[in-house]
C-alpha cells in the first residue's frame, strides 16, 4: 500500500524520516440511488436554488454565508493567500500525559513507518515515549490543510492520529449531568459488583456489526432470489415503566453468576474427559 505522506518527525534537534500509512479502512456497504420504476442509477446535478436550472462547473464559485442570505465570495487567490507554507516535518511541540487528553480530540489514525535510515531514531523515540507513557503533540500539513496531531505508541508502532482543534470540541459544561450523590450507596455497591463480574480483556474480534451482517444476508438472499426472515427483536426491557434499579441489578448479578457457573461446569467436564 502506497504511503499517504512522506516527511519526518522532529523533536529537539532529532529528525527522523517517516511515512504515513493507513491504520483503518472503510467498512461500509455502498449503495447507489436508483429510479424505483426503471432501476436506472440516479445522478445528482448542480442547480440554482432560485429556479432549478443547472450550473456548469466553470460558473461555480465558493462563498461564505456571513448573514442569512448574504455571502462573501472567495477566489482562488484568497485561498492561496491563506494557505500555509507546505512542510514535510511534524514538529513535536510537547509531550503530554496520555490520560490528560479527552478522547473526543482524536479523529483519524495512521501508522508511522520509519523511512530508510530512520529505524534507529524511530525505535529511540518510541521507547522513550513508551517509558514516559506520553503522547507527542504537534502539527502536520496534509492535502494543504493543517491538522493538530497526536503521536502515541501502539505495540511496536508509532501511530499518528489527526486531532480536532479545541474549537471543534463541545464544552461539557453546556449540558447538565447527574451528580455522584444521585447514585444510592447500596445501588452503587451492586453496580460495582456487576461491573467487576463483566470485566474482560479487550478482544476486537468479539464485537461485530450485526446490522451490517443482517444487510449482507438480505443482499445475498435477494441476489439468489431467496426469501429471508429474522427473529422478532426482544421487547424493550423498560416497557415504558420506571425502572427499579435495585431489582434490575439483582437480576443482572444473578444471571451473570448463573452464566459463570455453567461455564465453570462445562470447563470442569471438558477437563475430566481429557484426563480420562
Amino acid at each position: 500500500m502506497a504511503p499517504i505522506w512522506k516527511g519526518s518527525i522532529s523533536f529537539g534537534l532529532v529528525n527522523i524520516p517517516v511515512e504515513l500509512a493507513a491504520a483503518v479502512r472503510a467498512d461500509n456497504i455502498s449503495f447507489r440511488m436508483l429510479d424505483a420504476e426503471t432501476g436506472s442509477p440516479v445522478k445528482y446535478e448542480r442547480v440554482r436554488a432560485s429556479d432549478g436550472s443547472p450550473v456548469p462547473w466553470e460558473e461555480i464559485v465558493k462563498g461564505f454565508e456571513y448573514a442569512k442570505g448574504q455571502y462573501i465570495v472567495l477566489t482562488e487567490e484568497d485561498f492561496k493567500k491563506a494557505a500555509l507554507e507546505s512542510s514535510k516535518t511534524i514538529d513535536i511541540c510537547d509531550f503530554v500525559d496520555a490520560k490528560e487528553i479527552d478522547p473526543r480530540f482524536f479523529e483519524t489514525p495512521y501508522f508511522m513507518l520509519p523511512s530508510k535510515g530512520g529505524e534507529r531514531g524511530y525505535a529511540l523515540l518510541r521507547e522513550a515515549m513508551r517509558e514516559g507513557d506520553v503522547v507527542g503533540i504537534g502539527k502536520i500539513i496534509m492535502r494543504k490543510n493543517q491538522h493538530l496531531a497526536g503521536i502515541h505508541v501502539v505495540g511496536d508502532a508509532l501511530v499518528l492520529e489527526l486531532m480536532r482543534f479545541s474549537a471543534a470540541v463541545v464544552d461539557a459544561s453546556k449540558y447538565t449531568f447527574p451528580p455522584a450523590t444521585a447514585a444510592r450507596p447500596q445501588e452503587r455497591k451492586m453496580a460495582v459488583q456487576l461491573v467487576k463480574s463483566m470485566q474482560a480483556h479487550f478482544d476486537a474480534e468479539k464485537y461485530t456489526d450485526d446490522y451490517r451482517a443482517n444487510l449482507m444476508r438480505i443482499i445475498k438472499a435477494r441476489s439468489k432470489g431467496k426469501p429471508i426472515s429474522f427473529d422478532a427483536p426482544p421487547p424493550d426491557a423498560a416497557d415504558g415503566k420506571v425502572l427499579d434499579l435495585m431489582s434490575m441489578l439483582k437480576q443482572s448479578l444473578t444471571k451473570k453468576s448463573g452464566v459463570k457457573k455453567v461455564a465453570a461446569r462445562k470447563a470442569a467436564t471438558k477437563k475430566a474427559r481429557k484426563s480420562a
